[in-house]
């Protein structure tokens, strides 16, 4: 019987290309014991019956949730495309004795270059520049001055592995470095010449506050109207993780009324943000659709990753990165070694 595996609709464009480029899919093309094709969906939640019959799935943004395991009794993996997995339903996942796994290693360098563009974009008003050349206004130059980043205080609201990387690529700017990150290794932080704090405390003291956590009932709404108002009115905030990590509605007003000094998202509360959303009129920022980090680097790392976790599977190995471990337990991945 061949190992069937599924990817979701949403790599493709309407025309039917792999809009990503290449993602490291003749790792299945050429394997003979494989069988590969796309699903129909490409938003929203995955359909009961769309997983029939399949014994992985390679997932982007559409939500795999306990409804969409009703017919999954094949389905030993879950591959995400990234390292965000706040679209499935883990604890169903496990039950059902699916594997979920992360595309970890090869996110964290795009991730950060994607973090280290908008902290420059935003801290040296490059949008503004850019407008002031194409409306021919460079006389106006001296009124769009930047923000040097050199013995400057960079904030961590959460230092993983995504924030550890930027770390290393922040260190030539002469930053310094703190964060709040409970469960941040210390020792790590400690030889990075991070300094580790209480969120307020790192809020307060930054003049770049830096967003790298992951999304969690804990982190939800973390940054909110409170600790907006403890950062300085020259400070900038980014954000690179998930949108409803910070209070969306809060950060607008902060810009608005000149509380602080500009924000650069790459992620907001609802993607995409409705036209009327109240930070697409707030003044000193800088977007992205949730795609600053998508480069030919990202997509074949993660491509790759993804399908050696669906083969380690398929060969009875265990895959790295596996969100939960506890589904070893289960009957149905007990040969995997």
């Amino acid at each position: 019987m061949t190992f069937q595996v599924g990817l979701t609709g949403d790599f493709l464009t309407p025309d039917g290309r792999i809009g990503w480029g290449d993602i490291g899919l003749s790792l299945l093309a050429d394997d003979p014991g494989v069988e590969h094709r796309f699903l129909d969906v490409t938003a929203g939640e995955v359909p009961p019956g769309q997983l029939a019959g399949l014994d992985a799935l390679i997932g982007l943004l559409p939500r795999v949730s306990a409804r969409s395991l009703e017919q999954a009794d094949r389905l030993r993996i879950v591959a995400r495309f990234g390292v965000g997995y706040d679209n499935v339903d883990v604890a169903a996942l496990t039950a059902n004795g699916t594997l979920l796994t992360i595309t970890r290693d090869a996110v964290a360098r795009p991730v950060a270059q994607a973090a280290l563009a908008l902290v420059l974009g935003i801290s040296h008003r490059l949008l503004d520049k850019d407008r002031l050349v194409r409306e021919h206004r460079w006389q106006d130059r001296l009124d769009h001055m930047g923000t040097g980043l050199t013995g400057r205080t960079v904030g961590f609201v959460g230092w993983g592995n995504i924030g550890r990387t930027v770390s290393t690529m922040l260190a030539p700017l002469g930053m310094r470095q703190t964060a709040h990150d409970p469960y941040a290794d210390t020792a790590a932080a400690a030889a990075a010449g991070v300094e580790l704090g209480d969120l307020h405390a790192v809020l307060a003291g930054a003049d770049v506050v830096l967003v790298t956590a992951a999304l969690t009932e804990g982190t939800r709404n973390l940054v909110d109207a409170a600790a907006l108002a403890r950062m300085k009115p020259s400070a900038f905030l980014v954000n690179v993780a998930r949108g409803p990590i910070v209070d969306q509605d809060a950060l607008a007003a902060a810009l608005t009324a000149g509380r602080i000094a500009g924000a650069a998202l790459d992620v907001f509360r609802e993607e995409p943000p409705t036209p009327d959303d109240p930070i697409l009129s707030a003044p000193n920022t800088l977007f992205s659709p949730h795609a600053t980090c998508w480069t030919d680097e990202l997509a074949l790392a993660s491509g790759t990753a993804a399908i050696r976790s669906v083969l380690d599977v398929r060969d009875g190995r265990r895959p790295q990165h596996v969100v939960d471990p506890e589904a070893f337990a289960h009957p149905a991945l007990a040969h995997l070694r």
